[in-house]
C-alpha cells in the first residue's frame, strides 16, 4: 500500500515538475533571436566576389598577415584558391555586398587587391563583371561597379550604436560556400591591432564563426542593418577560433563618399607619434589616473606643432572625446576633415589644458625613415640611473636624422631600473622629463639629483621610434 501511494505521490510531484521544465525551455526558446527573415529579406544583396590577377602582382601587395605559417596573429581571410587555369593567373574569392540598385558593391581591399579582373556572382546564379571604382588600403575598403540596375540592397545601420552583447549575423562565402548564414554576439566595440596601416580603423570584435571566404561581407544587427563590414580573424590556424573583427559601417561609408567624390580618401592627422601611459608613467607625470596618449614626438610644422602641444603632453581628449588609450587617438583624428578644428585636452605640468588644434591631412605615401643605432663608445661617468651616455657622432646624427646639440647615445648599462625598463646601447637619450639633453654633461647633470624612490621620464628614439620610458631610481633595499 505504502508502495503504491509513494508512486501516486512520484507521479504528483513530477508532472507539474514537467510541466514548469516544459514551460521555461519554451520561454528560452522564445528569448533566442529567429534570423530567417532577415536572411530572406537581405541574403539576395549579399554576393560572392572572384578576383583573378597574376599571382607575382598579388604576392607583392599581400598582408604580412596573410602568411599561413605565423600563428596566434590577426589574418585577413581569403577564400580557397582554386587551381589556376594556366600557371599565369591566381583566383582569389571573398564576400560582398550591393549598397545600391543600380550596381554599387562594397567589399574589402584585400580581396581585390592586385586583381584583373573581378566577377560578382548573385544569388540568382548570374556571374557579373565588375569595375573597381575605388579602394583604400588604410581602412581596407573597395568600391565595385556592376552594369545593371534594379538590383537587391541591404539596409545601412548606425556602428556607432553597436554595442558588446548585441546579436550580430554574418552572411557570406567561407570555404567557397555561398550564402552561408552565422551569427554570434559582439564581443567589444573599439579594437586597434596590428600596424600603421590599421590604426585609424576601430573594429568591431565579435564571436561570429568567420572563415576564409567571408572577408568583406556584411555584418548585420537584429533589425537587419549593416553595420560592419567582416574583415579578419585572430586564429593560429588560419580557421575560425571566436575571434573576429568587422569594420564599422561608418568609417566604410565614409570612405565611399570620398571614393565617389575625389577618387580617394583623406584622413586628418595633427603630426604626434604617442604611447599609452603606464603606472610608471603617470606616477612620473603625476597624472592622478593612468590614461590618455602620451606625446613621444611631433612631427615639425605639424598642425600640433604648430597648436603648441610638447612632448610629454598626455592627450585627455580630441574634440569631445575622450582617449582611454592611445589607441583611441588615431580613429578620430583620422576621420576628421583635413581644415576642421578641434580641442585638445592636454595634460602638462599638473595641469589641464585645452589647445585649438587645426587638422592637418595624412599623406598618402609613406615616408622613408632613415634608422641607426649608434656604436659603442669610451665609457664615460656614471649616475644614479645606472645609464652611461656618450656623444654622437656626425655619422650617427645623420643618419638618425637628429639635429647638432640633441640627445646622447647610450653605451652601457650598468643599472637594474634601466634594464627593467627595457633601454639599450644604441639608444639615444633625447629628453630628461621636460628638459632636452643636449650633451653628457647636460645629461649627468640632470639626473644627478634624483634621488631614491623618485620616477624620472626619459624620452629614447631607437631606430625610427621615439618612446618615453619611466625609470625608479632604485632604493637600497633594490639594490640588494
Amino acid at each position: 500500500m505504502m508502495n503504491i501511494r509513494s508512486g501516486m505521490l512520484s507521479r504528483w510531484i513530477c508532472a507539474p515538475l514537467l510541466l514548469v521544465l516544459a514551460a521555461a525551455a519554451t520561454a528560452n526558446a522564445a528569448d533566442l533571436p529567429d534570423f530567417t527573415g532577415l536572411v530572406e529579406k537581405y541574403g539576395p544583396a549579399v554576393v560572392n566576389v572572384q578576383a583573378t590577377g597574376n599571382p607575382d602582382a598579388q604576392a607583392q601587395n599581400q598582408d604580412p598577415n596573410d602568411q599561413q605559417d605565423v600563428p596566434e596573429i590577426f589574418r585577413r581571410f581569403f577564400g580557397p584558391m582554386p587551381q589556376p587555369r594556366d600557371r599565369g593567373t591566381r583566383v582569389s574569392m571573398g564576400s560582398g555586398f550591393i549598397i545600391s540598385a543600380d550596381g554599387y558593391v562594397l567589399t574589402n581591399n584585400h580581396v581585390v587587391d592586385g586583381a584583373d579582373q573581378v566577377t560578382i556572382r548573385l544569388s540568382d546564379r548570374r556571374e557579373l563583371d565588375a569595375k573597381v571604382v575605388g579602394t583604400d588600403a588604410q581602412y581596407d575598403i573597395a568600391l565595385l561597379k556592376l552594369s545593371a540596375t534594379n538590383l537587391p540592397v541591404v539596409s545601412l545601420g548606425d556602428s556607432k550604436s553597436v554595442k558588446a552583447g548585441q546579436w550580430v549575423v554574418a552572411i557570406g562565402s567561407p570555404f567557397g560556400f555561398d550564402h552561408s548564414v552565422t551569427a554570434g554576439i559582439v564581443s567589444a566595440i573599439g579594437r586597434q591591432f596590428g600596424g600603421a596601416d590599421q590604426q585609424y580603423v576601430p573594429f568591431i570584435q565579435t564571436d561570429v564563426p568567420i572563415n576564409r571566404g567571408n572577408s568583406g561581407g556584411p555584418l548585420f544587427n537584429l533589425n537587419g542593418q549593416v553595420v560592419g563590414i567582416n574583415s579578419q580573424i585572430f586564429s593560429n590556424t588560419g580557421g575560425f577560433m571566436g575571434v573576429s573583427f568587422a569594420i564599422p559601417i561608418d568609417i566604410a561609408m565614409n570612405a565611399v563618399d570620398q571614393i565617389k567624390t575625389s577618387g580617394r580618401v583623406s584622413r586628418g592627422m595633427i603630426g604626434v607619434q604617442i604611447q599609452n601611459v603606464d603606472r610608471a608613467n603617470a606616477k612620473a607625470l603625476g597624472l592622478p589616473r593612468i590614461g590618455g596618449a602620451l606625446v613621444n614626438k611631433i612631427t615639425p610644422g605639424s598642425s600640433a606643432d604648430k597648436a603648441g602641444v610638447q612632448l610629454g603632453d598626455v592627450i585627455l581628449g580630441f574634440a569631445g572625446h575622450d582617449i582611454v588609450t592611445s589607441a583611441d587617438l588615431p580613429p578620430l583624428v583620422g576621420s576628421s576633415k583635413p581644415g576642421s578644428k578641434a580641442d585638445l585636452s592636454i595634460w602638462r605640468d599638473g595641469k589641464t589644458l585645452t589647445i585649438p588644434v587645426t587638422v592637418g591631412e595624412l599623406p598618402t605615401d609613406k615616408e622613408a625613415l632613415a634608422s641607426a643605432r649608434g656604436g659603442a663608445a669610451p665609457a664615460m661617468a656614471g649616475n644614479p640611473l645606472g645609464i652611461v651616455v656618450e656623444e654622437l657622432t656626425a655619422d650617427q646624427r645623420k643618419q638618425l636624422g637628429i639635429s647638432n646639440g640633441e640627445g646622447v647615445v647610450v653605451t652601457r648599462i650598468t643599472g637594474s631600473a634601466a634594464r627593467r625598463a627595457a633601454l639599450a646601447p644604441g639608444d639615444v637619450i633625447l629628453m630628461v622629463g621636460r628638459k632636452p639633453v643636449k650633451s653628457i654633461a647636460d645629461f649627468n647633470a640632470t639626473v644627478k639629483g634624483a634621488k631614491p624612490g623618485d620616477s624620472i621620464m626619459l624620452l629614447v628614439r631607437r631606430e625610427d621610434q621615439t618612446q618615453f620610458l619611466a625609470l625608479t631610481v632604485p632604493t637600497e633595499k633594490d639594490k640588494g
